[in-house]
């Protein structure tokens, strides 16, 4: 049975062994010629028989090879599993209580941040302004101007302080809401037809039999090898 598999003699080998003579014959059945009478016909329904009854065979052999390790597996899981679930409950509950104060922080820091950068753009307009206004030859105007323009780089400063304060452990998700389902049909028939379709095609694959007179869905029955 090399010619299936490169592993050593072991389970699988033996699971095939009495399919050797039928494995054989199959093999030499698929040379590309397809079958023509109904004597051939019987034959390899015989055949294929036999290598239904060979895959059996290996699938159970791989079951119980399988079965010690997965139930291991499934065993070492288990002992893990509460600790798991309950270091989860301990970060979902720390999350929790600190999630009210974390979200009137963030909007204080905005709302701040906001504020700063007006003051920002404000006080740079105005040291703008004074110095245009500020002649050359009047040297308190442009004093005055320069003290405004300080006063503005500072503004700059503080707004850029302030679009750094961020809240840790507090990240933006985004939400929706489906308002109007058939707009949304509508639209993702406009502007995503290929997943429109793929949906379309995934639902038909399930639902073609109980629902055999849908619009748009031939359905039919034939004769299949199997």
């Amino acid at each position: 049975m090399d010619r299936l598999h490169n592993n050593p003699p072991n389970a699988i080998d033996e699971a095939l062994a009495p399919f050797g003579d039928t494995i054989t014959e199959a093999e030499g059945w698929l040379d590309g010629a397809a079958v023509e009478n109904e004597g051939q016909m019987k034959a390899v329904d015989a055949l294929l028989k036999g290598i239904k009854a060979a895959r059996k065979a290996v699938t159970d052999a791989e079951e119980s090879a399988a079965k010690p390790m997965y139930d291991a597996w499934k065993n070492e899981k288990a002992k893990f599993a509460p600790t798991l679930t309950d270091l989860d409950r301990l970060v979902k509950g720390l999350i929790a209580i600190t999630d009210g104060f974390k979200r009137k922080l963030a909007a204080e820091k905005e709302a701040a941040r906001k504020a700063a950068e007006a003051a920002a753009w404000e006080a740079t307009r105005k040291a703008q302004e004074a110095h245009a206004a500020a002649s050359a030859g009047d040297i308190e105007a442009q004093r005055e101007a320069d003290r405004i323009a300080d006063e503005a780089k500072e503004a700059q400063r503080q707004a850029s302080l302030a679009a750094k304060g961020t809240v840790p452990g507090l990240r933006t998700v985004t939400r929706y809401e489906i308002t109007d389902h058939r707009a949304l049909l509508n639209y993702i028939a406009k502007n995503a037809r290929e997943d429109l379709t793929a949906f379309i095609e995934l639902w038909a694959e399930k639902h073609h039999k109980e629902f055999s007179n849908a619009d748009g869905l031939r359905v039919w029955t034939e004769k299949q090898a199997f």
